[in-house]
This record gives C-alpha cells, structure tokens and sequence, in this order.
C-alpha cells in the first residue's frame, strides 16, 4: 500500500483549512493554504475540485472567496478525504480480485486483505476534530502561520529597500 501525495496533501490541505476556519470566519483562500503547507495551487485547485462534488467542502467566489468546511469537524472522517480524492489505502497487489499470482490468489492475499480493512477502519475512525486535539498539530500550525508572516515581512522590506534605492534622496 502507499499512499501517495493526493491523499496526503487532501488530508494535509482540509486540516489546514479547519485550523484556519477556527481561528477565523471568512473563507479560506487556497493561495494561503498553498503557501503555509508548499503544495502548489493548481494541485489544491484539483483536489478541492473533488472534495467539494464529495461535499467535503464549499465555495464561495470573489474576492473574499475561498472555501469552508461543508461539515461539522467530527463529521469529516480522514477515510472520507481520502476517497474523496479518488486514493485508495488497499494493500493488496491485485487491489481485492485474488488474481495477483498468475491470475490466481496469492499465499498472503488474506494478510494484505485484512491490513487494508485495518487500515480503512483506522482512518475512517479519526476525524478531523480528533486530528486538530493532536499534540503538534497546534505548535506545527503556528510555526507555519508565523513563518509565512516572516516572509511577508521580508517581502515588503525587499520591496522598500527596492524602491528607496531606485529613488535615493
């Protein structure tokens, strides 16, 4: 089984946007979300694109727009945004059809079997509410709030150091 970027950066992605609809009540901007977890905005463009026709999220356009979560924090499980996104978390080399060795089951098809419905249980038992009670989900969340401020920062004095020396006095 693996897990790839899709259904790690959906997971990332909505747990970012709960953290940030708690602390604030306008809807948040995908540009912030990509710049506070390095996911490219076009890639978030594409998974939020999913997990709004799965429900998972809403929009709104202009220029206070954004997204919301579409349900309650407890009611968004992280199986849900995994699927959501079209990933799957099945262990199994023949994806379940018993057809992995030679067109026929393999001796371990029931360990990988079993695995992937462990696993699928795992996650369809946490939720997002469950994830931002996590121990470093609050200190990673502000250390990456805050370094984004720094940049922002940065970038101004950049463009003041920019333009005071285009026009010196």
């Amino acid at each position: 089984m693996r897990l790839t970027t899709r259904g790690r950066y959906a997971v990332t992605a909505l747990l970012d946007l709960a953290l940030q609809t708690s602390q604030q009540e306008s809807a948040v901007s995908l540009s912030d979300i990509a710049k506070r977890q390095s996911i490219s905005i076009s890639y978030l463009e594409q998974l939020f694109s999913k997990l709004r026709k799965r429900g998972l999220v809403t929009s709104i356009r202009g220029a206070a727009g954004g997204y919301n979560l579409a349900k309650p924090l407890n009611e968004i499980d992280v199986m849900s945004i995994i699927s959501a996104v079209d990933e799957s978390v099945n262990a199994m080399q023949c994806e379940g059809r018993g057809d992995c060795q030679g067109g026929t089951m393999c001796l371990t098809h029931d360990l990988w079997c079993a695995l992937s419905n462990h696993i699928e249980q795992y996650l369809k038992n946490i939720t997002l509410a469950q994830l931002l009670d996590m121990e470093n989900v609050q200190s990673v969340s502000e250390r990456q709030h805050n370094s984004t401020k720094d940049i922002s920062i940065k970038d101004i004095n950049t463009i003041t150091l920019s333009n005071s020396e285009a026009n010196p006095a």
